[in-house]
Formats: structure tokens, sequence, C-alpha cells
């Protein structure tokens, strides 16, 4: 598939997802979204690529929402499928089995606040402001975005966020839990890379495991999830990884994982 929104890249184990529309602010249509699905689907099945980077072309915008001149025409039953398709996409994104990253350069509202909750982990300029603006204009978030803000922050901030509609910057984003980590504009690649390398130094089935055991254990009892924990636990101990980790430790040095 030829891309036209997006531009995909891979450098060494890192694939990189950049929404390429900057004169619309990287808005999301139907058609960046199916672009966007494609490459997930292409991350997920490189076995040389181990993560995501997704950020947004242009310095204001990471993706500042839906496309409106599409929103704007469409009829109820439409709309619905147009929401379940873009949970459906996100979820690709977030059952990746990979460790995904949303490096936010600037405005990441509605659909693209909802693309960087699908991620990981999440990376922000203190430049840039975050929000769901749907209920100003009279829907609602559709993208997950109710279910994943309660999730990540908690009930009340996705309560206020949502209610309101206000915009926030990195430095609240942060504070609540949204953000992980905020650099300066001219430090935000590298720091956010410095991250993404560090979790590629690890051992990268353990790293599957401990994002399936999370995601998973979410939606549980603490009790059954770490029977889920248990049983990835136990999983991670039958590898190759695992013994080459150990070894490593014991003998002090860097281990050479292989994935298997």
């Amino acid at each position: 598939m030829s891309y036209e929104n997006i531009l995909y890249e891979v450098e060494g184990a890192l694939a990189r997802v950049t929404v390429n529309r900057p004169k619309l602010l990287n808005a999301l249509n139907h058609q960046t979204l199916e672009e966007l699905a494609h490459a997930f689907d292409q991350a997920r099945d490189d076995e040389a690529v181990r993560g995501l980077v997704i950020t947004g072309a242009g310095e204001k915008a990471f993706v500042a929402g839906a496309d409106i001149n599409e929103l704007a025409k469409m009829k109820a039953m439409q709309a619905k499928d147009v929401a379940f398709f873009g949970q459906q996409v996100f979820g690709r994104l977030e059952t990746l089995g990979k460790p995904s990253l949303a490096m936010i350069n600037g405005f990441a509202l509605g659909g693209g606040l909802e693309l960087a909750l699908a991620c990981t982990l999440r990376t922000a300029s203190t430049t840039a402001r975050v929000g769901l603006p749907e209920t100003s204009l009279g829907i609602i978030p559709g993208y997950g975005g109710s279910q994943r803000l309660a999730r990540i922050a908690s009930p009340g901030v996705a309560r206020e966020w949502i209610l309101t509609g206000d915009m926030f910057g990195a430095e609240e984003a942060h504070r609540v839990g949204v953000v992980n980590r905020i650099f300066a504009p001219e430090a935000l690649e590298e720091g956010s890379l410095g991250l993404m390398n560090t979790i590629l130094s690890r051992g990268p089935v353990a790293v599957r495991l401990a994002l399936e055991a999370i995601r998973r254990g979410m939606n549980m009892s603490q009790t059954e999830g770490e029977i889920i924990e248990s049983d990835m636990f136990g999983l991670a101990s039958t590898t190759e990884d695992m013994r080459e980790g150990m070894a490593a430790f014991l003998e002090k040095r860097k281990p050479a994982f292989q994935g298997r």
C-alpha cells in the first residue's frame, strides 16, 4: 500500500509513523485512518521492528483531531460506523504486541489525543496542548477516548476533560498521568528516542509479555490479574532470553537478547 497522508520509516528496530497533513494540522480523515491501520499491521508483522514511534508533521500539531469536514456530513448510523472503525484502528495499535510511543509535538486534540492514548507511552513538548474538545461540537469522543482516559488517568480526570472540552498544557497532562515525560521542544525527539531505545535494550519477549499482562489485567480484579502475571512470568522463564539475561547479570556484562 502506498501512503498519501502518512510517512512510514524503519531505522534499525524502530518504526516511525508520521501523520503528514500539516496544512490541516494532521487531522484524521477516513483515508488517514485506513493508512494508519495498514502501517500498524506492517509494524506488527515485521519481525525486525520491535517498537513504534508516532508523531505529526510540522511544528504545530501531533494530530489536531478528526477531520471536521467529514464529520459534519455524517448521518447517525454512519457516525456510529465511523466511531467503530476508528476504535478498531486504535485497538490494533493498543494490541500491537510491541511498545509504541506517541511523540506529541504540538496540538493533540480529539482523535489526536485518542491516538496518543492508544499508545503504550506518551512524551510531549513543553509547548504541547492536549484535550478532548468534542462536547464543544455537540458530540463526544468516539475513538475510545472516554474509556482510555479514565483508565490511564482516572475517572475524575476523564469527566473534567471531556465535560469541559478544555485544552491542557503538557505540565498538567504529565501531572495527571496522561503524559509520561515532557521535554523542551528542541529535546523532544532525542528524549523520546532515548526512552524507546532503553525499552528496546530489554528482553523483547519479556517486554511483549509485560505489555500483555498489564493490558489484560486492567480489565480484571487484582487476583485475576495476578494469575495472568504468573502465567506470563512462567512463559518468560522458558525463553533463551531469560537464560541470557540471568547469565549476563552474573557475568557483569550487557545481555545479547535474541527475542527467543
